[in-house]
């Protein structure tokens, strides 16, 4: 949970970015579906880690996972292209690495499902696997986006 919580926030801040970047309609619906789903889901996460007496993290604080990026993770040149772009360079970037924080965030769940006796407790399972389902609903959306450029 704490680790997710990182890895929510920058698909916010890849969303906060194309609020400049794009001139598609379609972008930006995708980003404020991205942007809220994520941004309730870290919510989520923050009251669960707090009603069991462990710490919910600065959703910045760490980007990394025992010294290395979490599953997904766009690394700092990554984003600094990403923010570099504009116009269709930004869009591509922006579908490109977002469906590969999806695919990420998809390693994370099946991680904790694949984990003995993890994800017994009914609520995290179903956070889980509704995370596993609206990521795989918004890789289709992205992959199809991408081939009508």
């Amino acid at each position: 949970m704490q680790d997710m919580i990182s890895h929510h926030a920058q698909a916010v801040e890849m969303t906060a970015l194309l609020r400049t970047r794009t001139a598609r309609a379609d972008m930006r619906l995708l980003a404020g579906r991205i942007e809220a789903s994520q941004e309730d889901e870290i919510a989520f996460m923050r009251r669960w880690l707090e009603a069991r007496g462990h710490a919910a993290p600065d959703a910045h604080a760490h980007h990394e996972h025992g010294g290395m990026l979490m599953p997904g993770m766009l690394t700092a040149e990554e984003m600094t292209r990403l923010a570099s772009a504009a116009g269709p360079d930004f869009d591509r970037l922006f579908l490109e690495g977002m469906i590969k924080h999806h695919a990420g965030a998809l390693d994370m769940v099946a991680t904790l499902f694949g984990a003995p006796g993890a994800g017994q407790e009914t609520e995290i399972f179903a956070f889980a696997s509704e995370v596993d389902a609206d990521q795989r609903i918004e890789i289709g959306r992205m992959q199809s986006m991408l081939s009508e450029r």
